[in-house]
């Protein structure tokens, strides 16, 4: 069997981040020497929310079980709460679009890959309970120029855990980040990591895509004031609560919120 080779609008890509690879590369340190560099948010990464009011009935005493997966937004970086970062915004919109309580927990470390995930931290993770699992990963593939087989290869792998764990689970993922609005970034490191990015998402798009249990997110809109932490980087509590809203309307409007309700 002929070995494959990614189409060219992949390969491109790299071949551009390599060629601009000095630059790139002195923009980076640049960067890492300037920019602060926040804590995750204290543990404990779990917790639950409720719904407000008292409508829902029995279906409001059902709980549903959210793990939140992935990289340093997982983690919390930006908060000085966990239940201000990713994990306890999504289990606050969850819980007013569904009318049920939402158990949260979220696993995963600052600077993980897709790879780091699945090597470290998605089998511990998937032991409990877990009816919807939010990956958010991604941003370190495209810091790290990985390949979009590297990337795409990851990605399937955490598909194939997860439902083999959880088979009548449903798993949302995150798109990449936005990177051509972090002003924080000089081009053309900025560029770079945007094209770069978006090559990755389009393999995770397809993989997600053909699984009837799981969605993506759209590209986000244009991130509001107050969206980013003090590093300009990461979200700030605002920022986790403008992206969880963002990716659970959309998740409603698509109906995905429908495989939920077995649950």
């Amino acid at each position: 069997m002929s070995e494959f080779r990614p189409p060219r609008r992949l390969r491109l890509s790299r071949a551009i981040a390599a060629a601009q690879g000095p630059v790139l590369l002195t923009q980076g340190r640049r960067l890492r020497k300037s920019t602060p560099r926040l804590p995750d948010a204290p543990l404990p990464w779990h917790g639950r929310v409720d719904p407000g009011g008292s409508g829902g009935g029995e279906r409001a005493s059902r709980p549903l079980h959210l793990l939140v997966i992935g990289d340093s937004t997982a983690a919390g970086v930006g908060v000085d709460h966990a239940d201000l970062g990713l994990g306890g915004r999504l289990a606050e919109a969850l819980a007013v679009r569904t009318g049920r309580p939402v158990h949260w927990r979220a696993a995963g470390r600052n600077g993980a890959t897709a790879g780091d995930l699945v090597r470290q931290y998605l089998t511990p993770a998937l032991v409990e309970p877990t009816d919807l699992v939010f990956l958010t990963v991604g941003a370190n593939d495209a810091l790290a120029l990985r390949s979009a087989n590297a990337f795409r290869r990851d990605i399937r792998r955490i598909i194939q855990r997860t439902f083999a764990a959880h088979p009548e689970a449903a798993l949302l993922m995150s798109s990449l980040p936005a990177f051509f609005r972090f002003s924080l970034l000089p081009d053309p490191l900025r560029r770079s990591l945007y094209r770069h990015s978006q090559a990755l998402e389009r393999e995770a798009r397809a993989l997600i895509a053909a699984h009837p249990r799981a969605h993506m997110s759209p590209p986000p809109p244009p991130y509001t004031e107050g969206f980013f932490a003090s590093d300009d980087f990461h979200p700030s509590a605002i920022g986790y609560r403008d992206w969880a809203d963002f990716a659970v309307e959309d998740a409603v409007s698509v109906g995905f919120d429908r495989l939920l309700d077995d649950h």
